[in-house]
């Protein structure tokens, strides 16, 4: 299972383990178990700490459960967690193992003064980048509460609870056998919505902060860079993020992020996040901007939050990024995460031996459903224009393929269902206005991103599409506002030119300050 490199780094790691491990799995004759049973027994192998059991007795095979004798812990895998999930089962380990995790004390305790009986399921897919921090957030609450139980279980090896429980998109998470959530999640969102007093608590301590020199509001690349740059230059620094490394989080591969010839995107936003902590910047996660309050006589800038928390700073930078373009016909918001989906990586592996569109002939079209056919029983790309814009390779790959159908000069008009799930597709002919329906089990929509400024109409000066408009130096209509990124008029939405443009605008914001104010 595990190759000589893998099974030396796993070693490696194990050996911070203090504590003794028991890994108890139920297993059956399939060939499965049997590989589970092997990559349980190479784990076992690699620490005098961990003893393997193969006597359980849950329901759901293939299946182990990770204990400390003596502790109360109730963490299991119900299938066999390589692909993504193997870094959720290296944490498990370490944290059931006795290695401190690397959440704040403050939320440790949060997660520890939890009441009452929390049983939680996560529904995953091993080629879903958004479906680890789900796991390894219930894991480690599993660890640190006994009140709180955390199952994560293949839903491509357990077809039947996801027919049963009608999902179509991962991670879904159930509490006490209710839908709890879909789409990723971080460990302070889920305590969030667990502990209702949160929020509220959170938004009283944002509130009483002082005063920031530079203010960013967004956490994706363009975000990230602006925050280095600033705390470089020692003045106070900010960053309201609704979710730290923003759009990156939603990537795949990056192989075009010059220095890093390889990597995904939520390596990277955790690479971004973590070189931010590095310096004296004061983050706070999960806010969303609602309202920007432009300085007046000279005075702060307000950035009022979602949360009822307002921050104020003598300069701002505005890094919001951008989000999915809806193909907004009748029955897209209905269908939403039961036939209707955005991401092919994380939810791809739900349609297998299905019938799946795909929305939009750009790069990402093309490539979700050269991805999809490998999955997929047939994958009709509907493109509105006369014909495809991606690149020349990606096209010559896509007609290679046998199970793909392209269809151009076609308007969606609706997406069709049975109440429950998506049944079907309707569009029109461009060519000679006849209506056809296709029928199907899921639509996949990549048509483009639309920038996160609902917020800032009627302040900052957007462009028709939405976007801040910004000078050469990233300022915008406001004296002491900046953007950067996505959200911007600037071409070419790309991680490296959100990078570099976060950094400009970072140092024209000092610039800003040295020339109106002496900096805190």
């Amino acid at each position: 299972m595990l190759d000589a490199t893998l099974k030396s780094q796993l070693k490696t790691y194990l050996e911070r383990v203090t504590q003794p491990i028991e890994i108890v799995a139920s297993l059956d004759d399939g060939a499965k178990s049997r590989e589970l049973h092997d990559l349980l027994v190479e784990i076992a192998g690699l620490s005098n700490l961990i003893t393997l059991r193969a006597d359980g007795e849950d329901a759901r095979r293939p299946s182990f459960s990770l204990n400390r004798p003596g502790a109360d812990i109730s963490l299991r895998f119900a299938g066999i967690p390589m692909g993504h999930e193997f870094t959720s089962l290296v944490l498990a380990l370490l944290q059931v193992g006795g290695h401190p995790s690397k959440a704040s004390r403050e939320v440790i305790e949060q997660i520890q003064a939890l009441e009452g009986e929390l049983t939680f399921e996560t529904y995953f897919s091993l080629s879903c980048q958004n479906c680890p921090d789900v796991v390894q957030a219930l894991n480690l609450m599993a660890v640190l509460n006994p009140n709180v139980r955390h199952v994560a279980i293949d839903g491509a090896l357990f077809q039947d609870e996801v027919d049963a429980r009608k999902i179509m998109a991962v991670p879904s998470i159930y509490l006490n056998g209710e839908l709890f959530g879909q789409g990723r999640m971080g460990l302070e969102e889920i305590l969030g919505k667990i502990d209702t007093n949160a929020g509220s608590r959170q938004a009283e301590k944002i509130s009483a902060k002082d005063a920031f020199d530079v203010l960013v509001v967004g956490g994706g690349p363009a975000g990230a860079a602006a925050a280095i740059y600033a705390a470089r230059k020692g003045i106070r620094t900010g960053v309201a993020a609704e979710r730290f490394g923003g759009q990156v989080l939603d990537t795949l591969a990056i192989e075009n992020f010059i220095s890093v010839q390889e990597t995904e995107g939520p390596k990277l936003a955790t690479a971004l996040e973590e070189h931010v902590k590095q310096y004296d910047v004061d983050i706070m996660n999960l806010q969303r901007g609602e309202a920007l309050i432009p300085a007046t006589d000279g005075g702060l800038h307000e950035v009022r939050l979602a949360s009822g928390a307002s921050l104020k700073a003598k300069t701002v930078i505005l890094a919001t990024g951008a989000r999915w373009r809806e193909m907004n016909v009748p029955g897209e918001q209905e269908y939403r995460a039961r036939g209707v989906a955005y991401c092919p990586h994380c939810d791809g592996p739900l349609f297998k031996g299905k019938r799946v569109a795909v929305i939009g002939g750009g790069n990402s079209g093309v490539e979700a459903a050269i991805d999809l056919a490998g999955i997929v029983a047939q994958v009709t790309l509907i493109e509105f224009d006369s014909q495809l814009r991606a690149d020349a390779v990606l096209q010559r790959k896509l007609h290679s393929l046998p199970n793909v159908k392209v269809i151009t000069r076609a308007l969606t008009t609706e997406v069709l269902g049975d109440g429950e799930k998506v049944t079907g597709l309707r569009y029109k002919d461009r060519s000679t206005d006849e209506v056809h329906d296709l029928a199907l089990e899921g639509i996949f929509v990549q048509i483009g991103l639309l920038p996160n400024t609902d917020w800032l109409k009627g302040t900052v000066e957007l462009s028709p599409r939405g976007e801040i408009i910004v000078d050469a130096k990233g300022a915008t209509n406001i004296p002491g506002v900046f953007a950067a990124g996505d959200v911007t008029t600037v071409p070419y939405k790309q991680i490296v030119i959100a990078v570099g443009e976060g950094a400009k605008a970072s140092l024209a914001a000092f610039d800003h300050l040295i020339r109106t104010s002496a900096p805190a």
